[in-house]
Formats: C-alpha cells, structure tokens, sequence
C-alpha cells in the first residue's frame, strides 16, 4: 500500500516503519455492496454481519467482523458505509487487527474482543496497542432511536455521555404520517422509517473509551474526525442512500529488517 490520493492514514499507525494501513474514501472504495477486491490468497475479508465475532486468519468469506493476523504480508480489510473501521496494532509482537463496528457491534464490545483476542492469543499488552478510528457517521447526523440508547445504557456505565439529542424535524414533526411506513425488521427507530429517532450517537466515544477501558493508553487511539453522511463527495453513507462501500485495510510488511 503505497501513496495512494485515495487512502487516509492516520499519524499514530504511519509513524511505525513495518506497517502498512489505509483508510479507503470513494476513490478507493467499491461501488456496490456485492463487488469485492479480486481474491487474493493474502488478502483477508469476511462476510460482515454486525456481530462481536473476531477471528484470528480468518478463511475467505467468514461471517464475523473481526480480524487479527501475526502473519507478515496479509492484509485485513473491512467494508464500512457509516460504521466505524477500528484498526489495531501491536508494536511490540507485530500483531493487527480490523474491526468493523457499528452500533450493534460497538454495543457488544467488539473492540475490547479484539483486544483480548490479541492479548489472549498473542500475549498482546494493552499498552502496546496503537489503535486508529477511521471515518464513520458523525453523532451530527447519527440519529437512533430509544432502544439504541437502552441498549447502551444496559451495557457501559456512564454512556450517555455518548448520546445528544436530536434536533426535530419540522416537515416530520408537521407530517409524521408522511414518514411512518413500515419499517424492516430489528430497525424500529431507523431514522429513514420513524418520525421521531429521539438521539444522536457518538460512535467515536463510544469505541474510544471501550478501548481505553480494555487498557489501551488514550494518547494511543486516533481518531479520524470525519462523517461520512456529511461529506458527500467523499465518503460512501449508507444512511444517505450510497450503494457503495469504503474499504479500509492494515498488514505487516512482507519483508523489513
């Protein structure tokens, strides 16, 4: 992965020599849903299905949305349209992992399952975890429902420091009726369906402080302050309506020194 204009790295993972990471925009990213990359025997995907499964190598189409890999010149890659892509690394044993996180993922600590699967496995310390947060909806734009919050609520002590509220509509709020079709199932309060959402999520805090409780340092989580519904043009958001998807992806160097 070399210099790429359609790839955004964060500083804390670029500062390490025998890692190569990328945040994918619409440049970079796929078209539609169902298109992947050309199967590639050292690049890792799994079949994504909002779950807290992490694998360690993975085999090709998996269903989880967690990777880790020790082995030098595989390349983890997530596929993300408003949910949040965790790249993981530890500098001292050479071990990376991928997270695709969104709320449900994120409500079931899918990054502190990373880390202790790494920690497990690996004989990963926490301290030595750099951590990144790629681009994902903003709480700006992230608006959910009462049962999200909830969920939350049951799970992390304090999370509504994670949570504003959202700011009423006028057309929804004059003509609920115009918006009260059916929504699908398990999405009861997906803004899309359901006049009155109620709050708006901060997905970066969320992950940030589940990974800082897991005992990685907050100096070393970086956080890519991008949304993806607000910025059109560069990101692919599935709220918005977007078919396509941002790939993002880290790996060891095959050969250094």
């Amino acid at each position: 992965m070399g210099h790429d204009p359609g790839l955004v790295r964060a500083r804390n993972l670029s500062a390490i020599p025998w890692l190569r990471h990328g945040f994918g925009t619409r440049v970079s990213g796929l078209s539609h849903p169902s298109t992947e990359p050309r199967r590639h025997p050292k690049l890792l995907m799994l079949r994504q299905v909002h779950s807290a499964m992490v694998w360690v190598d993975p085999e090709p189409g998996q269903a989880g949305d967690g990777m880790i890999t020790q082995h030098p010149g595989r390349l983890l890659t997530i596929r993300t349209a408003d949910c949040c892509p965790v790249l993981l690394v530890d500098t001292r044993q050479r071990v990376v992992a991928a997270v695709h996180a969104g709320w449900r993922g994120t409500v079931a600590r899918i990054a502190a399952i990373a880390v202790g699967e790494m920690q497990s496995r690996f004989g990963t310390r926490p301290q030595d975890i750099r951590a990144a947060l790629g681009p994902c909806i903003g709480s700006c734009c992230y608006e959910v429902g009462e049962d999200v919050r909830s969920a939350f609520a049951a799970r992390f002590a304090n999370s509504e420091r994670w949570f504003f509220a959202a700011e009423p509509d006028p057309v929804r709020s004059r003509y609920p009726m115009l918006f009260m079709t059916g929504a699908p199932p398990g999405h009861p309060y997906d803004p899309r369906w359901n006049h009155s959402p109620g709050h708006r999520l901060d997905l970066h805090a969320a992950l940030r402080q589940q990974l800082v409780e897991s005992g990685v340092s907050d100096a070393g989580v970086e956080t890519i302050s991008a949304c993806t519904a607000c910025e059109r043009g560069r990101w692919y958001s599935h709220r918005r309506g977007d078919t396509g998807r941002l790939l993002s992806a880290i790996g060891v160097v095959e050969k250094f020194a």
